[in-house]
């Protein structure tokens, strides 16, 4: 008898980021003064507020099972927040709390596909789409942003990929990696395709309060009727409020979708964390002032290292204007030598910055760009400064 592991599980693909990120650990083990570029997360502590919930929670004893789906209080919340913020409207009973924004994005694949389904996915993407979509039966179809663009997708666009099979369609704007955002046109554009064609739109929104532009962010369900309904807005606390390790996401949802999250939850996790669920009702309730005071030091951040890359030879940039990303095209870079060695793609380049010039960047391969790079702003502005030094220092290295 020959026992075959899950097809589906083995067809995953592990992050072509372990080696450059094992490599920079060990350097920093023998005590070498690394810079990573890499953080997919706000460097600043949780807000004291909100851990002082979490506090309180333990000292009263809220450490028991809840609602599967969450607690009635944080849905009401939830939906406060939604209404005043993305100006959309939804109930309690469409809103489902999870274990973090990828699990909220887990449970929307489960409940909305069926094996084969295809899902539209814009590259530049977060890498983790289309693994989830396969982990739910599904077929991711990848669709190329430009870059003159802004790395952005039109109707044009996902028309040309479009078929029977088509289910649904990942929007994610701020985007990660590029920090482009979609405007309300484009996102008209996309909503009226989706009505049309009459397909879901998987708005992935965790970046909302990290918006650079005048306009202020706009969700897409928030347009019309037609597209709300069509519609499944994912969000989380991780990146507004530098909550990444408490673990709660959440959607706003059609009532029939959300049913069917709650239910797939309910057996397969259970309820969130019960101390996080109180800690992310203080934060989305409570004051927004470290909201706004994170977004500012990226906004300036952002800036710098913005101005910074203008000022390379081969590395080059579009401006972001949302997340804490900067999308940099190193095209220039290949074919280029660097003390004999012929660079040929981003996994080459990874290794000599992290092994000569200790810095850790992000190869944009599994993003769906192999000619990319990323860099998080999400550092402090010394390591930002001299991270960048040290890039530059590469480039001056550079020979034809």
């Amino acid at each position: 008898m020959s026992l075959e592991l899950s097809r589906k599980a083995l067809a995953v693909k592990p992050s072509s980021t372990l080696a450059i990120t094992a490599k920079a650990n060990e350097l920093k083990k023998m005590g070498m003064d690394i810079v990573s570029f890499t953080a997919g997360e706000p460097d600043f502590n949780t807000p004291a507020h909100i851990c002082m919930a979490a506090k309180r929670a333990i000292d009263d004893g809220f450490t028991k099972y809840t609602p599967a789906s969450g607690i009635n209080e944080l849905k009401e919340a939830i939906v406060k927040k939604f209404h005043d913020f993305n100006k959309i409207d939804y109930t309690t009973d469409q809103i489902v709390v999870s274990n973090g924004g990828k699990h909220s994005l887990t449970n929307v694949f489960t409940a909305i596909l069926n094996e084969g389904d295809e899902v539209i996915i814009p590259a530049p993407y977060w890498l983790s789409y289309p693994e989830i979509v396969k982990l739910a039966g599904g077929v991711p179809v990848i669709i190329n942003g430009r870059k003159e663009d802004d790395y952005k997708v039109n109707r044009a666009d996902l028309e040309s990929v479009f078929t029977e099979k088509t289910k649904a369609l990942i929007l994610n704007s701020p985007n990660n990696p590029t920090g482009m955002i979609y405007d309300r046109e484009e996102l008209q554009e996309i909503a009226d395709f989706a009505v049309e064609k009459d397909i879901y739109v998987v708005a992935d929104e965790i970046y909302e309060n990290l918006f650079y532009s005048r306009e202020g962010h706009v969700s897409i369900a928030s347009l019309n009727d037609e597209i709300y309904k069509r519609t499944v807005t994912v969000n989380g606390l991780a990146k507004s409020y530098a909550m990444t390790g408490w673990r709660i996401g959440y959607v706003g949802a059609p009532k029939e979708i959300a049913k069917v999250m709650s239910s797939v939850q309910s057996h397969q996790t259970s309820n969130p964390n019960s101390i996080a669920q109180k800690a992310a009702l203080e934060a989305i309730a409570g004051d927004q002032t470290c909201v706004r005071e994170m977004s500012e030091e990226f906004d300036a951040r952002r800036m710098y290292i913005y101005k910074r890359i203008k000022e390379c030879k081969y590395l080059t940039a579009i401006e972001p204007k949302g997340a804490f990303y900067l999308f940099v095209d190193v095209n220039k870079v290949f074919g280029k030598k660097y003390k004999g060695r012929v660079i040929e793609n981003t996994a080459d380049l990874a290794d000599i910055l992290v092994s000569d010039y200790l810095v850790v960047v992000i190869p944009c391969d599994d993003f769906g760009f192999p000619d990319h790079i990323r860099l998080s702003y999400a550092i402090s502005m010394k390591q930002i400064i001299k991270g960048m030094d040290r890039l530059m220092e590469f480039e001056d290295a550079l020979e034809d």
